[in-house]
């Protein structure tokens, strides 16, 4: 068993805005999640992951487009639902989007995407994505509606929110494991890629290779925290290692 890594700069990009969050876009200022990235892909990683938030918390406009030039794997393009992201993803064409919630008040992304309430809305989002030959990823709650509702939408890839399984222990943990790998055979079921993250760490994420034919998981902040210590390509070497 194993899966590939995707690794997320997010939080690369919000320790910079802790210090130059007036003027992210300009030069020599740091760290630079580009720089973040190709080191990423020096450990192993195989995809880039950003998450382009209406507010621009973190990770602005800029960022994309460079990232786009210069990494030689795959930029995948965290987004939500909004107009003005989406005509952003058709500027930058990356290989990938994953459709994410979003809030203005959650620190991070706090849960799945309601596919099912919100289809009418996603419908047009993932034509367009699609006519313009970029792959969607839905990022779901593992929950057979859900699922369900990525079938009709002709979803080609979910991405399952482990986040649920990340901050339980014991029994609970088990349990949400269990949702999970449901969730995945009913995906693989019907001919959708499995991947999957949120609070994903180098501590509770094999188990989650348990789950029937999981292709990527994306991790950003235990990355991030462990390139304190070891650096950004050591700490994408061990996850990497981790998930082999």
């Amino acid at each position: 068993m194993g899966a590939q890594l995707g690794v997320n700069i997010d939080h690369v990009a919000t320790v910079r805005q802790a210090r130059y969050a007036r003027n992210a876009s300009s030069i020599n200022i740091e760290p630079d999640p580009v720089e973040a990235a190709l080191a990423a892909e020096r450990g192993g990683a195989v995809g880039i992951t950003a998450h382009l938030r209406q507010d621009r918390r973190h990770v602005v406009d800029r960022d994309i487009f460079r990232l786009k030039e210069a990494i030689a794997t795959k930029l995948n393009l965290e987004m939500g639902n909004s107009p003005e992201i989406v005509a952003i993803a058709l500027k930058v064409l990356p290989s990938d989007v994953c459709l994410v919630p979003e809030s203005r008040e959650e620190v991070t992304t706090e849960g799945g995407l309601d596919c099912v309430t919100h289809r009418a809305a996603l419908e047009p989002t993932l034509k367009a994505m699609r006519d313009a030959g970029i792959r969607v990823s839905l990022f779901i709650d593992p929950e057979p509606a859900q699922i369900a509702a990525a079938v009709s939408l002709g979803a080609p890839v979910v991405e399952l929110h482990t986040g649920a399984y990340a901050e339980t222990s014991g029994s609970a943990r088990e349990a949400e494991l269990g949702r999970l790998i449901a969730a995945a055979h009913l995906a693989a079921e019907a001919g959708i890629q499995v991947n999957a993250g949120h609070g994903l760490n180098y501590i509770n994420v094999q188990p989650i290779l348990q789950l029937p034919k999981l292709v990527e998981l994306n991790i950003g902040h235990s990355i991030v925290s462990r390139a304190l210590f070891v650096g950004f390509d050591q700490a994408t070497r061990e996850m990497v290692a981790l998930l082999s």
